[in-house]
């Protein structure tokens, strides 16, 4: 099956290639998945997305309560994003968009990046959101490596067009808003 190269797909090869290039190891490499650093990662009565970056987990919690975790892959140079490129995922709090389609990402919901005081202190950026995986990695194997490793531009993802479908839904269910990013 042919698939057509999107901007997506480039940037996933580009980011990755570059990376074998160098002759390092790649950036975007992690050790084995650490143990769930924080042991209760939502907090009393909060309902928000909760991501705890060194442990790549996406915790949704409502009223205080883990309704869910998932596995998520980062931007390929780490966290603590503050420029436009810097291939980082942003720590913070940020509002979130309502969950839209996306040609290159099956679903995308757009994170508020910067916040109006980040954006006075100089942080520029846009476009980092928390989706799907690429399109045209359709085999088990394909998604499965795609939160092995961090190979973002910055934003969250999941490994597949059915997780980021629950979280999507259950983003629209609850009306959540609010998007927690922590080191």
């Amino acid at each position: 099956m042919h698939h057509a190269i999107t901007p997506a797909r480039l940037a996933v090869a580009v980011l990755s290639l570059s990376s074998l290039l160098l002759g390092a190891p790649p950036a975007c490499a992690r050790p084995a998945p650490e143990p769930a650093r924080i042991a209760q990662p939502c907090g009393e009565r909060e309902t928000a997305i909760v991501i705890d970056t060194r442990a790549h987990q996406m915790h949704l919690c409502r009223r205080g309560e883990n309704d869910q975790t998932y596995t998520v892959a980062l931007g390929i140079r780490g966290v603590g994003k503050q420029r436009q490129g810097d291939n980082r995922t942003p720590l913070g709090k940020y509002l979130l968009a309502a969950p839209r389609a996306s040609r290159d990402f099956h679903t995308f919901i757009h994170v508020g990046y910067p916040t109006p005081a980040q954006a006075r202190m100089g942080f520029t950026g846009s476009a980092i959101g928390i989706h799907g995986p690429p399109r045209g990695f359709q085999s088990f194997a394909e998604l499965a490596s795609l939160v092995t490793r961090d190979w973002t531009a910055g934003c969250i993802a999941v490994a597949t067009d059915e997780e980021i479908d629950q979280v999507a839904a259950w983003v629209r269910e609850h009306g959540v808003r609010e998007v927690r990013l922590v080191a």
